[in-house]
């Protein structure tokens, strides 16, 4: 049974909306939806991760398929050609979400991503692995408006009370989709199938999705169809104080385009330890998954790259972490915690920056060994895994600024640290000269740990957590609006009735 929400009057004049909301509704299969498009996009940008080593070595999977004489070098070129086009449309994507809408933007971004992975292995036998990396370039540019696109959508439809709950789970869906594809892949490029079907089936599933997307999402509550009027007004209330004299106007503010504020978002010190310690975290954690299997591979003899399941392990870690981390925030709430939200998103931030910090130190001192070896893994995964507690940090920090440029922040932040987990990589070939030497890696882990406990700390320090006055720019006066049970400040004309 949907469960309304309850009225209480306050002396204000205002009608606080109550903290309940259905169990299970419309806004759950939105970002169930949510889950399982990441998931694809995350398949879709791997597939060629784990596809390429049987592209190139068909010995060891299905000789009867073609195999490519393609070196190091242009392998490089191969897997970081996605990059290019993925850093170029994080901006824009963010900014159009809100104008056209989220539903459209991560449509056409999964839509059309899935039908170049389709043409891949076309690519490959006629066009050469030049035609592939242009192909991979697109499917980047078409992906790289996923995750604002994401955000502006979540702004729209988690309410405040469910916010890092909800967000939580839907980006989970990436490290489920990865977990799958570097599961399956190996299977698959050695069945009958071969190593073409890996795009096949990526691209298919990218599709399907597409079409319930298409079906059953709404870009907010007010344009869906088939959501109850009490789970409605429970989202677009969620966490404010209203007067009855303005129902009825939230709509007609939705429909107000607000012009972004760029010089007041670029010179918010808010948003400025946001964006570090987005950089920071992708800084480290692309040296973890890109620069830990070379290091396990040249110092401990142990290859982790050519075994599926062993890769996957630190993704599936993060899933399982994500769901704990959630629930240990519902239930710090439930038990009445008096634990601040500041605390609670700096608490979580802190677990998901500063663990992998202490795991990459750990791994400095690590030598070769199958003991060490078994423990390198460990540290590994624990790096990762502990990782998804900035689900509910900084990841949901764009949205509680500003939920009306979430995914303009989003894009923002997240083309920023895309640039540096291509930089990582290349800072890493300039440290370690020769890769059996254990003192330079140990270089690269003291460094990394190093930009993690800066990112996070000043994050701590300088990092906010109330709607920012510029979410509003046409705003005349603030007023008090609590979030996730704490008073918050949110900039909002007040209309007399």
């Amino acid at each position: 049974m949907v469960l309304g929400c309850s009225d209480c009057c306050s002396h204000t004049g205002y009608d606080a909306i109550g903290n309940t909301g259905p169990r299970f509704g419309v806004r759950h299969l939105q970002c169930i939806l949510v889950f399982f498009g990441l998931a694809v996009a995350y398949a879709l940008r791997v597939n060629l991760s784990v596809a390429i080593v049987a592209m190139t070595d068909s010995n060891h999977t299905n000789p009867a398929f073609p195999e490519f004489p393609w070196d190091e070098s242009i392998k490089s070129y191969l897997l970081s050609s996605f990059f290019w086009g993925y850093v170029v449309t994080q901006v824009p994507g963010g900014y159009l979400s809100a104008i056209i809408g989220a539903k459209y933007m991560l449509f056409f971004g999964v839509l059309i991503c899935s039908c170049l992975a389709l043409l891949t292995p076309f690519c490959a036998l006629t066009g050469g692995w030049k035609l592939v990396v242009v192909l991979r370039a697109v499917q980047g540019l078409c992906q790289g408006v996923i995750f604002p696109s994401t955000h502006t959508f979540l702004s729209k439809w988690a309410p405040a009370e469910e916010r890092g709950r909800l967000v939580g789970y839907c980006y989970s869906g990436s490290q489920f989709g990865t977990v799958i594809m570097l599961s399956v892949s190996g299977y698959i490029a050695s069945s009958s199938l071969g190593w073409p079907s890996i795009f096949y089936i990526s691209g298919c599933a990218g599709i399907l999705w597409s079409l319930i997307w298409i079906y059953l999402c709404a870009s907010t509550p007010a344009q869906h169809s088939t959501i109850t009027p009490n789970e409605r007004r429970y989202i677009e209330t969620s966490g404010q104080l209203r007067r009855p004299s303005d129902a009825g106007r939230e709509e007609f503010a939705a429909h107000q385009k607000l012009r972004t504020p760029w010089i007041r978002i670029f010179t918010s010190l808010p948003f400025l330890s946001l964006l570090l310690a987005h950089c920071a975290n992708n800084w480290g954690f692309w040296t973890l998954l890109t620069q830990i299997p070379t290091f396990m591979k040249s110092v401990l003899g142990m290859d982790i790259k050519h075994n599926g399941p062993l890769s996957a392990l630190p993704y599936f870690a993060m899933i399982l972490l994500t769901c704990f981390f959630i629930w240990l925030s519902d239930m710090l709430k439930r038990n009445g915690s008096s634990m601040s939200l500041s605390f609670s998103r700096k608490l979580f931030n802190s677990i998901g920056l500063w663990l992998p910090m202490l795991a990459l130190l750990g791994l400095g001192f690590i030598t070769q060994g199958s003991a060490n070896a078994k423990l390198a893994i460990g540290l590994l995964t624990l790096a990762v895994a502990t990782n998804s507690a900035s689900y509910l940090g900084f990841h949901v920090n764009h949205i509680d600024l500003s939920p009306n440029f979430a995914g303009t922040l989003m894009g923002i932040t997240n083309c920023a640290a895309n640039v540096m987990s291509i930089l990582a990589p290349l800072i890493v070939g300039l440290i370690v000269t020769d890769e059996t030497n254990p003192t330079q890696w140990r270089i690269v882990f003291y460094f990394t740990a190093f930009v993690y406990f800066v990112g996070n700390l000043v994050f701590i320090v300088f990092g906010r957590f109330t709607v920012q006055p510029w979410n509003n720019p046409s705003s005349r006066q603030t007023r008090a609006v609590p979030v996730d049970g704490h008073e918050n400040t949110e900039r909002a004309p007040l209309i007399d009735s």
